[in-house]
C-alpha cells in the first residue's frame, strides 16, 4: 500500500494538493477485511442469522424463506459497504440502477441503432463514477505536466477525493451484464432486489472475482438451505486463502516494503529477493483474498468463480493469463478483445486487439503510468508468443516444461517491478540495482526467515501437488477424517501463531 501513498507526493502538484486516486479512505471499516478479528467474530453471526431463517420458515416456504434470505444478505452487503464511507452506497446504487434501468431499455428496444445507442448511453453513465474517481487526478496530473514541459503556467485543479471501495469491481460487473443482455446471452433481470444483491454480494465487492450474471443470478433465485459439504468446503477454501494472506503475503511484504521503498539504499542482490518475494506476496494477498471469498460464498450456499489455478506453473504468458485474475481476464476477453474482432481478423489486427486489451487491463489496474507500462508489457509478451507460435509449443517434455515455467516466472516477475514501483523511473532504477550492484544481502530477522521460506514451502508443495501429481492430491482428500482434520487444525494452527494479524489493507481492494 505504501505504493499508492508514495505516489500522491510524487505525482501531486504544491499549488493544486490531492489525494491519489487509489488512496484508500482511512476510515475504511475493517468488518470489510477477513482477515481481522473483527469480521471473524461478526460473520458467525450472520451465519447463523442467514441459516436461521431457513429454519424457521421452513420447506413450506421456499418462495418467502429465499426472499427473506436475499433480503437480509442484501442488507448485510450494504450494511457492510456503508461502513467505508457511507456516501459511497449513492454511487454503488447509482451504478446498479442505471445498468438494471438500461438493460430493460436494451431488451425492449427491437432496432439495432436504438440499442446501441441505449449500450453506449449506459455503458458511459455506469462507468463515469470510475473514470472520475479513480482517473480524473491522473488525467490532470498528466496535463498540468504537460503545461509545465512547454512553460505554461495554468494549473488544472485535482480532486481531494478518495476512491470508494471496489469500484472496479462492481462497475465491471454490472457493466458485464448490460453488455451481456445487449449481446442477447441472457435475459434483462426484472427483481430489483435480485439485481442489487448480484452488484453488491459482501463476499466478492471488495476485490472480486467478477462474476457473471448468468453464473450469480440463478443462485440467487434458487432456494438455498445448509449443505454440510458446502460449508466444509468453504471452511477449507476461507483458511487456505487466511494462511496465504496471513502467512505469506504480510510476512513477505514486511521485507518487500523495507527494501523495495528505499532501494537506492539497498544492494541489487537485496532488490532482486525483494522483487521475487513480492511476487509470492501478491499472489497470496490477492489468491488468499480470492480464496476467502469463494469459502464465505459456499458457506453462504453460493459458488463463486475460482480465480486462481497456480499462475506461477505456467509456461507461458498467455497461459498465465488464464490462470491469473481469471474472470477479469474473461470479462476483458468478453466484452474488449472478442468486439474488437479477437483472432477472426488479420495477424496485423489480432495483434493490435491483443495491444488494446492489455493496455485496457493496466489501465484497470490503475490511474498510473506505471500499470499502463505493466499492461502494455504483458501485451507485448503475449504478441510476441503469437507471432512465434511459442504459446503452442508442447509441454509434455517434463525439462522443457520446467524451463518455460521459470522464463515465464521470470517475465512475470520482471512486470510486478512496474506494477509494485510509484513510478516508471523508480522500476528502471530497481532494475539497474539488480543488474549492477551485487552487493551484501539485507537480511530480516532469523524468524521472517524462517516463515517465510516456510510458507512459500507449503504453497509450493501444494500446488505443484496439483499440477503434476493431481491423483496424489485427490488420494489426499480421500483420506481418512481424522488425518485430514488433523493437516487442516495444523494449519490453522500455524497461522494463528505465526501469522501477521495486523489487519493489513488486500493490495487489489485499491483496484
Amino acid at each position: 500500500m505504501d505504493k499508492f501513498v508514495h505516489a500522491s507526493f510524487v505525482l501531486g502538484h504544491s499549488e493544486t494538493p490531492f489525494i491519489f486516486p487509489f488512496a484508500v479512505s482511512h476510515n475504511l471499516c475493517v468488518f470489510m477485511i477477513f482477515n481481522s478479528f473483527q469480521f471473524v467474530w461478526l460473520f458467525p453471526i450472520i451465519f447463523i442469522g442467514y441459516y436461521l431463517l431457513s429454519c424457521l420458515l421452513g420447506k413450506n416456504l421456499p418462495e418467502r424463506q429465499r426472499k427473506t434470505s436475499n433480503a437480509l444478505l442484501l442488507i448485510v452487503s450494504y450494511g457492510l459497504y456503508a461502513q467505508t464511507n457511507a456516501a459511497y452506497t449513492l454511487i454503488l446504487l447509482g451504478v446498479t440502477f442505471v445498468t438494471y434501468f438500461f438493460a430493460l431499455l436494451i431488451e425492449r428496444s427491437e432496432n439495432d441503432r436504438p440499442k446501441k445507442l441505449l449500450i453506449a448511453c449506459g455503458s458511459l453513465l455506469a462507468l463515469l463514477p470510475l473514470l472520475v474517481f479513480k482517473y480524473y487526478n491522473f488525467i490532470i496530473t498528466s496535463s498540468n505536466e504537460l503545461l509545465e514541459s512547454i512553460h505554461c503556467a495554468t494549473v488544472l485543479p485535482g480532486l481531494n477525493w478518495a476512491v470508494p471501495i471496489g469500484i472496479s469491481f462492481f462497475t465491471f460487473q454490472a457493466v458485464g451484464y448490460l453488455m451481456d443482455v445487449y449481446y442477447q446471452r441472457i435475459k434483462a433481470e426484472r427483481n430489483w432486489w435480485d439485481y442489487m444483491l448480484f452488484v453488491s454480494f459482501f463476499p466478492q465487492i471488495m476485490s472480486g472475482p467478477i462474476s457473471k450474471a448468468k453464473d450469480l443470478l440463478p443462485q440467487i433465485k434458487s432456494d438455498r438451505h445448509f449443505d454440510e459439504t458446502m460449508a466444509s468446503q468453504g471452511l477449507k477454501w476461507f483458511v487456505w486463502g487466511l494462511f496465504l494472506k496471513v502467512m505469506m503475503a504480510d510476512r513477505l511484504g514486511m521485507y518487500v516494503d523495507k527494501v523495495l521503498d528505499n532501494y537506492m539504499s539497498n544492494s541489487g542482490t537485496s532488490c532482486l529477493l525483494a522483487t521475487i518475494y513480492y511476487s509470492f506476496q501478491i499472489y497470496g494477498d490477492f489468491a488468499g483474498y480470492s480464496f476467502m471469498a469463494l469459502g464465505v460464498g459456499k458457506l453462504m450456499g453460493f459458488n463463486l468463480i475460482n480465480n486462481f489455478q497456480r499462475p506461477y506453473l505456467s509456461t507461458s504468458i498467455t497461459d498465465f493469463w488464464r490462470r491469473w485474475h481469471i474472470s477479469l481476464s474473461t470479462w476483458l476477453k468478453d466484452y474488449v478483445y472478442i468486439p474488437l474482432g479477437g483472432s477472426r481478423c488479420s495477424k496485423a489486427r489480432n495483434y493490435w486487439n491483443i495491444f488494446m486489451t492489455f493496455l485496457v487491463s493496466g489501465i484497470w489496474h490503475g490511474a498510473n503510468w506505471t500499470f499502463v507500462f505493466w499492461g502494455i508489457l504483458h501485451g507485448v509478451f503475449q504478441i510476441i508468443e503469437k507471432m512465434f507460435g511459442w504459446q503452442k509449443v508442447n509441454t509434455t517434455n517434463l525439462p522443457v516444461r520446467i524451463g518455460r515455467i521459470f522464463l515465464t516466472f521470470t517475465l512475470v516477475t520482471i512486470a510486478w517491478i512496474f506494477f509494485r514501483q510509484p513510478t516508471i523511473g523508480d522500476a528502471f532504477g530497481v532494475i539497474e540495482r539488480i543488474v549492477t550492484d551485487h552487493g551484501a544481502l539485507f537480511k530480516p530477522s532469523n524468524k521472517d526467515v524462517v516463515f517465510s521460506l516456510l510458507s512459500i514451502g507449503i504453497v509450493a508443495c501444494v500446488d505443484l501437488t496439483r499440477e503434476f501429481m493431481p491423483k496424489r492430491f485427490y488420494q489426499f482428500t480421500q483420506a481418512p477424517t481424522a488425518i485430514r482434520w488433523c493437516v487442516y487444525w495444523a494449519l490453522l494452527l500455524l497461522v494463528l501463531l505465526s501469522g501477521v494479524f495486523d489487519s493489513s489493507q488486500f493490495i487489489y481492494v485499491s483496484f
